[in-house]
This record gives C-alpha cells, sequence and structure tokens, in this order.
C-alpha cells in the first residue's frame, strides 16, 4: 500500500476506510490530498477485498474545502481554460464512475469542497454533530464542481438556491429534513454505522450489479424515459443470465446466503 501523509488509509474486507489526515486545517484539501485521496481511491476501485469505500475525516472536520493558503493562490492565477473534452470537470466528479458504493460519514463540519465531497459520493451518513455549509458565493465564487446539477436533485430548486446563494451553515437535522443527507447517526457510531453498511451489502448484493446499477442511475439522470427504459432493458437481458444471476437462484433454492464475484477477482 502506498505511503500517504495528508489521508490514512485501512482495507479491512470488504471496506475501504479512507480517514481525511490533516485535522488542524479542518482537513482542508491541498493539490497533494486531493492526488492522494484519488490514488486511494482508484486503488480501491480496483482491489477484490473491496466492496465499499467510506470517506471521513480525523478531528472535528469533515472538510473544509480548499485550504485557505491554496485559494489564495488560485485567485491570482490566469483564467483556466476547459481543454480536455472526454474528462469530466469538477474536483471530484471521479467519484460517479468509480464502479463501487462511495459512502461519506461527516463527522464533523463539510465546507465548500467538503460539501462537494459528500454530494458526489454515493451516500451520505451524517454525524449529529456534522454541519455544512457551501460557502461559494460568499468567497465571490459561484456554486462549483457540479453543485449546481447534484444539490436541485437532492433537495429541490428553491433549497438549493437558498442553500448555495445565503450560504447559512445548517446542522445534521436539518440537512436530513431536506434530503441533503441519508441518515444521522451518533457521533461515536459514526464510522462503524457506514462500515456496516457495505458489510451488509457484501453479504446480500452482487459486486457487478451494484456497479450496474450506479452506472445506469446517473446515466439516466440526464436521459429521457424511452432511452433509459431500453438501455436498461439491454442490461438486464445481459445479467439475467450470467453467472451472478446463477448463483443468486441456487442460493435461494438452497436457502443460503449467495457468493457473488468480487470486482477485481
Amino acid at each position: 500500500m502506498p505511503s500517504y501523509t495528508d489521508i490514512e488509509v485501512e482495507i479491512d474486507d470488504p471496506v475501504a476506510l479512507i480517514r481525511l489526515n490533516r485535522p488542524e486545517k479542518l482537513n482542508a484539501f491541498t493539490y497533494h490530498t486531493l492526488a492522494e485521496l484519488r490514488s486511494a481511491i482508484d486503488s480501491a476501485a480496483t482491489d477484490a477485498r473491496v466492496v465499499g469505500i467510506v470517506i471521513t475525516g480525523n478531528g472535528r472536520g469533515f472538510c473544509a474545502g480548499l485550504d485557505a493558503q491554496v485559494l489564495a493562490e488560485v485567485t491570482q492565477r490566469p483564467a483556466a481554460v476547459a481543454t480536455d473534452r472526454d474528462r469530466l470537470p469538477g474536483i471530484f466528479s471521479y467519484l460517479l464512475e468509480i464502479p463501487k458504493p462511495v459512502i461519506a460519514a461527516v463527522n464533523g463540519v463539510a465546507a465548500g469542497g467538503g460539501v462537494i465531497l459528500a454530494l458526489m459520493s454515493d451516500l451520505r451518513l451524517a454525524s449529529d454533530k456534522a454541519s455544512f455549509t457551501t460557502v461559494f458565493l460568499k468567497r465571490g465564487l459561484i456554486a462549483e464542481h457540479g453543485s449546481t446539477w447534484l444539490l436541485p436533485r437532492m433537495v429541490g430548486i428553491g433549497r438549493a438556491l437558498d442553500l448555495l446563494w445565503m450560504s447559512d451553515k445548517i446542522d445534521a437535522k436539518a440537512a436530513h429534513e431536506i434530503g441533503l443527507v441519508e441518515k444521522v447517526v451518533e457521533h461515536d457510531s459514526l464510522v462503524a454505522a457506514a462500515c456496516d453498511y457495505v458489510k451488509r451489502l457484501a453479504t446480500t448484493s452482487a459486486p457487478a450489479a451494484i456497479a450496474e446499477s450506479k452506472r445506469l442511475l446517473y446515466r439516466h439522470l440526464g436521459v429521457g424515459y424511452v432511452d433509459a427504459l431500453r438501455e436498461a432493458e439491454i442490461s438486464q437481458n445481459q445479467f439475467v443470465t450470467a453467472p451472478d444471476a446463477i448463483e443468486g437462484a441456487r442460493a435461494l433454492l438452497d436457502k443460503r446466503a449467495p457468493r457473488f464475484r468480487r470486482l477485481g477477482e
């Protein structure tokens, strides 16, 4: 396993647990942090031991977004021009294309890019001590890195605009009430709850089917129902005669837990 400085990684089959580890900075990220996080997630995506990935933070913060010093430097640079049309823009957009579940275990403050990290994860579990603030507009910035696509789908247009325009800090309870997080958990139980979710998935669901369901769900957010239903039928017909479906049927008949193939095997 690579040696990291800004994150900690623990692989405990079937979970890859990644902890942001700059607690003195509320886990604000630098470009080095982003590179380490991408490396760890790419590695977990190809590791057959890993069914799902949990991301959390050490200390009081989940992630305070871009480090203030780095932000100051970025604002002094010439405006960037998009050139690579094949690469999704946005700091954490690649999480949408990772074939394994990514769960954000939001343990404390999530601000700016930290909110984006949570939004781009597939599920969000929040500690009862967590809080959220988009903060972009208070820094003279727009809603960045895909938040204008994700937020209204989670909370509705009016609430999304309010979260972005006002940038008010909301607590975990309010975040759950508006649909920003799926569950609020007692602080000391947060990471265990996120890991237990992955462990349950590993015993009940086929990793290949998890990956394909994720792919179809995100893809179909941007297409009409006719195209979505046709594409889903093609995938469905491929899966229904595949080894995992055969194993699932046998397990049902034998009244036992299924033994599905892991991704990366």
